[in-house]
């Protein structure tokens, strides 16, 4: 039944929770901690500890906080990703971003700045582990 809605983008993450279809606009942040897929229109961001998937004909104008995401539709803000960002060909991402990791398949766009983020790595040698 739902088989077809997932297209081509699937989640890495694990099952979708919660998925806004072509037809949905919606006004307003949306936060929770479940994985979500957005085929329709978000008007004011999305904030979960789970991973966001955008498809094809999904906006989102606003920020988003997520465990993970996926474009292969259009995000206009900033994104703050714990794991991986990927911007699949069809996908359009302007702002900044602060990810752990970050991939952009040929011919997907994105235009701000990025900035890998150490909370997930191991970060420089101390004073006392150089010597």
């Amino acid at each position: 039944m739902f088989g077809s809605m997932k297209k081509h983008i699937d989640n890495p993450a694990g099952d979708i929770e919660t998925i806004i279809g072509r037809e949905t606009t919606i006004t307003g942040k949306i936060s929770g901690s479940g994985n979500i897929r957005i085929d329709g229109h978000i008007d004011g961001g999305v904030s979960t500890t789970g991973s966001v998937v955008i498809g094809e004909s999904g906006v989102v104008q606003g920020d988003i906080k997520s465990g993970s995401l996926t474009v292969a539709g259009m995000v206009t803000g900033n994104v703050d990703c714990d794991g991986n960002l990927s911007i699949h060909a069809t996908g359009q991402l302007v702002g900044d971003v602060r990810v752990r990791s970050l991939n952009i398949a040929d011919g997907g766009i994105f235009r701000g700045r990025s900035e890998m983020d150490t909370r997930f790595g191991n970060s420089a040698p101390t004073a006392a582990a150089a010597n």
